[in-house]
């Protein structure tokens, strides 16, 4: 296996930045609402503190993908036996999931500025956190950790169902070796 796609399997670039992607996305869930259910405390500027440089690290691995799709390589063909309309549901969920990690990104940075809550965060000043439900970006920023889970069961119920029903090749091609 390349570190580029061919028409049957993905290469180690897009594998490794689909999975790690995951991962960061999974411990995103993990500290978002945990911090959205605590006060203005300490421990939740602590659980930012991970937070917050963890989302840039999506939306940079989320960039970085984008680009390599765009300049550098081509996805491999489809597997061949769904129906177009899953093969039309799959382009878009996977499109939401691009633009639903931008627009988290950018209301997260945007709340983080507007609340100067980086000061608190970052360099330890000793502030209660401010109220985030008070500023316009949490809207965005809730509302798209929702619809991100709600696309992440589809997205993981269709690998699991190519994987263990239909026994073809989809989630096998997103994996390391061959």
């Amino acid at each position: 296996m390349g570190i580029k796609s061919d028409d049957h399997r993905y290469g180690t670039i897009p594998i490794a930045i689909h999975w790690l992607t995951a991962a960061l996305i999974l411990i995103q869930f993990a500290t978002g609402f945990r911090a959205s259910q605590m006060d203005a405390s300490a421990a939740k500027a602590d659980l930012l503190w991970f937070h917050a440089p963890m989302g840039n690290a999506v939306l940079v691995l989320t960039l970085i993908r984008l680009i390599w799709w765009w300049r550098f390589d081509t996805r491999p063909k489809p597997v061949g036996n769904d129906p177009r309309w899953q093969e039309t549901t799959a382009k878009i969920v996977h499109g939401l999931f691009y633009a639903i990690i931008i627009v988290m990104a950018a209301s997260g940075i945007a709340m983080i500025a507007m609340t100067g809550a980086d000061a608190i965060i970052f360099d330890g000043h000793d502030a209660a956190l401010p109220n985030f439900h008070d500023y316009a970006p949490r809207s965005p920023h809730g509302l798209s950790a929702r619809l991100m889970m709600g696309l992440l069961v589809l997205h993981v119920g269709a690998a699991l169902l190519h994987h263990f029903v239909r026994r073809d090749a989809t989630l096998r091609r997103m994996w390391f070796g061959s």
